[in-house]
């Protein structure tokens, strides 16, 4: 193993692990004490971010569950660098919130694109009733103004500096505590996204003691229509995963019960790592990501343990042997192998007696799946992949597209936690 490898490996193993979000938690405990604050979660709420807008409507629930200050800030869209693709984000980010709204018990209407003015418009009236027993509703209805007819008040100039104010402590206090997204709660060195992860940061202040005994988490996961026995094999679906993409490590295996329960027809559309093909990641989204997709693989009981990274050179030899395990028509095995060793299991994938166990696990035959190789073109195959994937308007992965059966559009969705999600879509489109 080259030392860039086993330098990247040891941080991603170190920032995925129990004991750095232990010690994150204790560290920002420790200094909360130290100032003098009681603990305390914060919500960044971002008026043009349809993420907040799904956010804000859960924030009274978990104020009246909860015996801890909820305090609320507003923030600014996040720069470029940080959307992965700002040509695609927009899109992505609205077709998202609509398509899990329903699901979590919330409601977005969008028929307005919000312009720079009525977002400070929007900033400008909730800016009023920062910390206050009004924000949540006021944010909501000023949400839902924002997103549907754009008519908000005009800006008052009196409360202009006030405005102002409130989004640079906003973005301040935000980037200090070191994030850089809307619709995002924090809590003792913990970040929690909007909806998605509502009920792992609900779990952590019942375990620390913020409710009442017997307490459950009021914001649950939605739950899927069960797809078991529908034998929809007439519904397609594409799966976008990566072989250096500890989300879709995660989620690989949930993707494999649902094509069992569903059999649903699978086509596997496999890319290129985001940072191989030009997607920018500040340091800051990069640690999140993987200190997030680690709590997430616990949760699912998929946890990252050991961590082998394949950057570079070793993914792309990883990705040239793909093609031929697809060519034998076990490219999917080949996957599903190749996930387990390099995120779960510490096999040295980046040689080639690590590549050869991962074909054994497989079943795989390893000179049959490297003469298949030597014929095969894997640059055009995951070329061919990214177009498709960002032809729908994404760009990361797990992604999936699901089209069939009685619904003529293609449903598209992005994220191992959108799996949900895709199952009821095929059953939407079987019945």
């Amino acid at each position: 193993m080259q030392l860039q490898t086993r330098i990247r490996s040891t941080v991603a193993g170190l920032l995925s692990s129990t004991k750095f979000a232990a010690l994150s938690r204790h560290i920002a405990r420790g200094r909360r004490r130290m100032s003098g604050m009681a603990p305390t979660v914060y919500y960044f709420h971002q008026v043009d971010d349809p993420h907040s807008h799904l956010a804000v409507q859960k924030l009274n629930q978990l104020r009246q569950q909860y015996a801890l200050p909820f305090i609320t800030h507003l923030v600014s869209a996040s720069a470029d660098d940080f959307k992965g693709s700002a040509e695609h984000f927009q899109h992505w980010t609205q077709q998202d919130a609509l398509a899990i709204a329903k699901g979590y018990g919330t409601t977005l209407d969008i028929t307005n694109t919000p312009t720079p003015e009525q977002v400070y418009q929007a900033n400008s009236r909730l800016s009023a009733h920062l910390n206050t027993d009004t924000f949540a509703a006021e944010a909501y209805a000023t949400g839902t103004e924002l997103w549907t007819s754009g008519n908000l008040n005009e800006i008052d100039a009196a409360r202009t500096s006030d405005t102002e104010i409130a989004l640079k402590n906003g973005n301040a206090l935000q980037t200090k505590l070191g994030h850089y997204a809307g619709a995002m709660f924090y809590f003792d060195g913990e970040w929690y996204w909007g909806l998605n992860r509502l009920h792992l940061l609900e779990q952590r202040l019942i375990d620390e003691g913020f409710a009442s005994a017997n307490a459950a988490p009021c914001v649950t996961l939605p739950e899927a229509r069960d797809t078991s026995g529908l034998n929809a094999k007439h519904i397609s679906l594409e799966y976008f995963p990566s072989l250096r993409s500890p989300y879709t490590a995660i989620g690989h295996k949930r993707v494999l019960e649902l094509i069992e329960r569903s059999g649903v027809s699978v086509r596997l559309r496999p890319v290129m790592p985001m940072l191989m093909r030009g997607v920018p990641a500040p340091a800051a989204k990069q640690r999140y990501i993987i200190t997030d997709a680690a709590r997430e693989g616990r949760f699912y009981g998929v946890p990252l343990d050991r961590i082998v990274d394949p950057f570079g050179d070793p993914v792309k030899a990883a990705f040239n042997l793909y093609a031929g395990a697809d060519a034998l028509g076990q490219g999917m095995e080949f996957v599903t192998a190749y996930l387990s060793a390099a995120w779960q299991r510490g096999v040295d994938i980046t040689t080639t007696a690590g590549l050869q166990q991962v074909a054994v696990e497989a079943g795989i035959d390893w000179q049959a799946m490297v003469d298949a190789a030597a014929k095969a073109d894997w640059q055009t195959l995951l070329n061919d992949n990214l177009s498709a994937l960002t032809s729908a308007n994404l760009w990361g992965v797990p992604s999936f597209r699901i089209s069939g059966g009685n619904n003529s559009e293609p449903f598209v969705c992005w994220g191992q936690d959108r799996i949900w999600r895709v199952e009821d879509e095929i059953a939407q489109r079987v019945k």
